[in-house]
């Protein structure tokens, strides 16, 4: 998978996105939101912000900014964002997850709604996460990872081939966003039908400059 085959599919799906995942997995997005503490005043940076399905699942008072790298998504995003008054100062940038153009610090919480299956690197992905979270604040990851059950697991690798050529990958390991220098794991949980899906929430500990957090990951990746 590589980053011109992810933002052309997607920007082929996006008319089509909602009707496929939106009621699907609505669950694990509202217990993620929740699950950030956002205060009032507060700022989140959404990772793969896609059509806006969350976008009216922020607390009025905080600010959203959402990113994504394809520009249908994007307009489709827009689109949402146009029919709810009170959506109006969210904002939106097309840009790649791995170079992320915020300063360090920069983000009370930092989320990746489904993204880190779709994307060719996920470790670096969260360490740019962490880089633009400030310390003390939340870096909320919802996804599928691979099944933890024998059966499963193998099931799951048979497939990604098949599922590559849709966007994503069904036996990307937990272990590919743990242990990202910065980061304290506070709560894990299965969300969505089925409870194939997991929610992780972390808080950043320490600076987690561009120094650390991103070179450490690309060197333990």
């Amino acid at each position: 998978m590589n980053v011109g085959a992810v933002e052309r599919f997607y920007d082929r799906f996006a008319g089509m996105y909602d009707l496929v995942f939106g009621q699907v997995f609505h669950d694990g997005r509202a217990k993620a939101v929740r699950a950030m503490g956002l205060p009032p005043g507060g700022s989140v940076l959404e990772i793969g912000v896609g059509t806006g399905l969350n976008v009216p699942l922020y607390p009025q008072h905080v600010r959203v900014v959402g990113i994504d790298l394809s520009a249908k998504m994007l307009q489709e995003a827009r689109r949402r964002i146009g029919r709810h008054d009170a959506l109006s100062e969210i904002q939106l940038a097309r840009m790649d997850a791995t170079r992320l153009g915020f300063p360090d610090d920069a983000f009370d919480a930092v989320y990746a709604p489904y993204v880190v299956s779709v994307v060719p690197s996920p470790r670096n992905v969260v360490a740019e996460m962490v880089r633009v979270c400030r310390p003390g604040g939340r870096v909320v990851i919802l996804n599928h990872f691979e099944s933890r059950h024998p059966v499963g697991r193998w099931l799951e690798r048979r497939l990604t081939p098949l599922t590559h050529h849709v966007g994503f990958r069904l036996d990307l390991p937990v272990e590919s966003v743990l242990g990202v220098p910065g980061l304290a794991k506070l709560e894990e949980r299965r969300v969505n039908v089925l409870k194939l899906w997991r929610l992780l929430v972390f808080e950043k500990i320490g600076s987690g400059g561009v120094g650390s957090a991103r070179s450490a990951a690309v060197r333990s990746a």
